[in-house]
Order: structure tokens, then C-alpha cells, then sequence
């Protein structure tokens, strides 16, 4: 007994004809019935290309041939090929908020007022107050501990005065 195979069955895609008239207008057909455009719509002119290929293919799921009839009588065909299916995004699951950065401020005394004051682990610099007082707030996000245990310690440096303090973080 021979396995029974399936029918194949031919594949069949819209044909669309678009016969282009002298005065720019075009006629189509698809698979050799008309197609208008929208009720009180001017008529499909050759720059309706685009929206009669969208009307044709059902906005380009499908693929169709396509034959563009010239008033000269030149003609060429086309295959038009379905957009790219795109898989469904992924719902993203409901954001946490992101926590507030806590800030840790290093204070001395002794500069001159007005100095620039360098602030090691770098991440900036800041100005002496008039009184010669500076302060720097400090990122923990941007800080990384060192290779001796995790203690982490911010140099102010005055850079005129030359004056350097150095603090530890809690």
C-alpha cells in the first residue's frame, strides 16, 4: 500500500494591473477586477503608486505582482514582497523606581576664598565658600571601594593654598 501525499496546491498571489493613461491618471485592476479609490477621492493618479500597492496587498501583508501598463506602450512587472513580520515586543514587567542616590558630604577648612578645590576619588571639583570653608557632595554610585578592604576616602585639595584634607566615608 502507497502513503497517500497531500494535494499540493498552487500558490496564487493578487496580480495588479496598472495601465497609465497620457494625462497621468491610472487604471487598476486586481486579478482583473477594478479597483477605485475612496468615494469622492480625485482618480488614482501615477503618484498613488504607494496607496494603491497598500490597498492591493492589505497594507502589504500579502505579496502581489505587479504590471504597470505605459500610455507608450512600455510595460514592466514586479514582484512586491509582504513587510517583515515583527515578533510581539515583550510586555515589560512593571518598573521598580530607581532609589535615591544618598549623597555623603566632605567638609575642611583653609582654603583661600574663591580657590578651585580638587576632589579626589575625582568626580568633580567645587569652590571654597568666602570664608574659605569648601564642601563636596559625593555620589556613592560613581565610587568604587579599593582593593584594601572597601575603604573609600575623598581628598579635597586647594589648588592655590595647596591645602589637602582627606576624609574617609562612613
Amino acid at each position: 500500500m502507497r502513503k497517500s501525499e497531500p494535494e499540493s496546491v498552487p500558490v496564487s498571489i493578487p496580480f495588479v494591473v496598472l495601465d497609465v493613461h497620457a494625462d497621468g491618471t491610472v487604471a487598476v485592476t486586481v486579478d482583473g477586477k477594478p479597483l477605485e479609490p475612496d468615494p469622492f477621492a480625485p482618480r488614482w493618479r501615477r503618484s498613488s503608486f504607494g496607496q494603491i500597492i497598500d490597498r492591493a496587498t492589505n497594507d502589504r501583508t500579502t505579496a502581489a505582482r505587479v504590471e504597470v501598463r505605459e500610455s507608450d506602450g512600455t510595460s514592466f512587472t514586479d514582484i512586491i514582497a509582504p513587510r517583515r513580520r515583527r515578533a510581539p515586543q515583550p510586555k515589560p514587567e512593571a518598573e521598580k523606581p530607581a532609589p535615591l542616590p544618598v549623597f555623603f558630604t566632605v567638609e575642611g577648612d583653609g582654603f583661600v576664598p574663591g580657590e578651585d578645590v580638587a576632589v579626589a576619588v575625582i568626580t568633580g571639583h567645587t569652590d571654597a565658600a568666602g570664608t574659605g570653608a569648601a564642601r563636596a557632595l559625593i555620589d556613592p554610585a560613581r565610587l568604587a571601594p579599593d582593593a584594601a578592604g572597601g575603604v573609600v576616602e575623598v581628598l579635597l585639595f586647594g589648588r592655590i593654598s595647596g591645602t589637602t584634607i582627606i576624609r574617609r566615608l562612613p
